[in-house]
């Protein structure tokens, strides 16, 4: 069981940039694939990006250039930075882990909410 929590979600303007953190209560942090995703009022959850141990993160082309992942694997924290954001980029953002390089992700985070707008 991995216990996920988001934060750093807010209100911005148009053009403007966010840092959103993921802390995960498990010792093996390191471990996991993890993975950022979102959700809009009334659109389905839409997958934002991904980052499998050792390997670079990979993107959704919506947010690819204006978004970036990373993680620090000694804090068992992941982040989620936010730059150029559009009033589109307003939902409720979740962060998602699993233990195997594919395949369903397992553990969810409860959300922060980006507002963005114009």
């Amino acid at each position: 069981q991995v216990h996920l929590v988001e934060s750093g979600g807010g209100s911005v303007q148009a053009g403007g940039s966010l840092r959103l953190s993921c802390a995960a209560a498990t010792y093996q942090f390191s471990s996991y694939s993890m993975a950022w995703f979102r959700q809009a009022p009334g659109k389905e959850r839409e997958w934002v990006g991904t980052v499998v141990p050792g390997r670079l993160a990979n993107y959704a082309d919506s947010v690819k250039g204006r978004f970036t992942i990373s993680r620090d694997n000694a804090k068992n924290t992941l982040y989620l930075q936010l730059n150029s954001l559009k009033p589109e980029d307003t939902a409720m953002y979740y962060c998602a882990a699993r233990w195997s390089y594919t395949g369903q992700f397992q553990y969810w985070g409860q959300g922060t909410q980006v507002t963005v707008s114009s």
